[in-house]
C-alpha cells in the first residue's frame, strides 16, 4: 500500500486504509493522532482497531476507533469525532476504506462553521463528489 494522506486542512487529514508499516511516517508527518473510521468487519484482522490501536501507540500515537458504516452518519458519531479531534492537541489523521466516510464525516462536524460551498470544493480537490450531501450537510449546520 502506498500511503496517500489527503489534507482538507492543516490539521485536519483524511487517508484511505492505512498500514501497520504506515504509523511511523504518519508520525513523522507531524500528526499526533489517528482515527479508525473503517469497521472491523471490512478488514481483515491484522488492520482491524484493537491490532491498529496498539501499532499506533507503539508509534506515540494516539488512536480513537468511531466506525463509520456506508450511509450510517448520526450526530453521536460526528461528536465523537469532533470530541477526539478537540482531545487530540495537534495534527488528526482519519481513515476509512477510501477517505471518502472520513471526509463526510470531516463536513459535517464542520457544518456551520466552514461554508458549505468551500467544504464540498476541498472535497473534491481530493476525488470526493459530495454535491449530492449538500442537504445534509446544511442540516447539521442548522443544528
Amino acid at each position: 500500500m502506498t500511503l496517500d494522506l489527503r489534507s482538507l486542512t492543516p490539521d485536519y487529514a483524511v487517508a484511505p486504509q492505512i498500514d501497520v508499516a504506515d504509523l511511523a511516517a504518519i508520525k513523522a508527518a507531524g500528526f499526533v493522532m489517528v482515527i479508525d473510521n473503517r469497521p472491523d468487519g471490512e478488514i481483515y484482522d491484522e488492520l482491524q482497531s484493537d491490532s491498529m490501536a496498539a501499532a499506533a501507540q507503539a508509534a506515540g500515537l494516539q488512536f480513537v476507533a468511531n466506525p463509520v458504516f456506508p450511509g450510517d452518519f448520526n450526530p453521536d458519531l460526528v461528536a465523537r469525532q469532533r470530541a477526539a479531534v478537540a482531545a487530540a492537541g495537534g495534527p488528526v489523521l482519519a481513515y476509512c476504506a477510501s477517505g471518502n466516510r472520513s471526509t463526510v464525516v470531516w463536513e459535517l462536524m464542520n457544518a456551520g462553521k466552514i461554508p458549505t460551498d468551500e467544504m464540498l470544493a476541498i472535497a473534491a480537490r481530493h476525488g470526493y463528489a459530495h454535491e449530492p450531501l449538500r442537504p445534509l450537510i446544511e442540516s447539521y449546520a442548522r443544528g
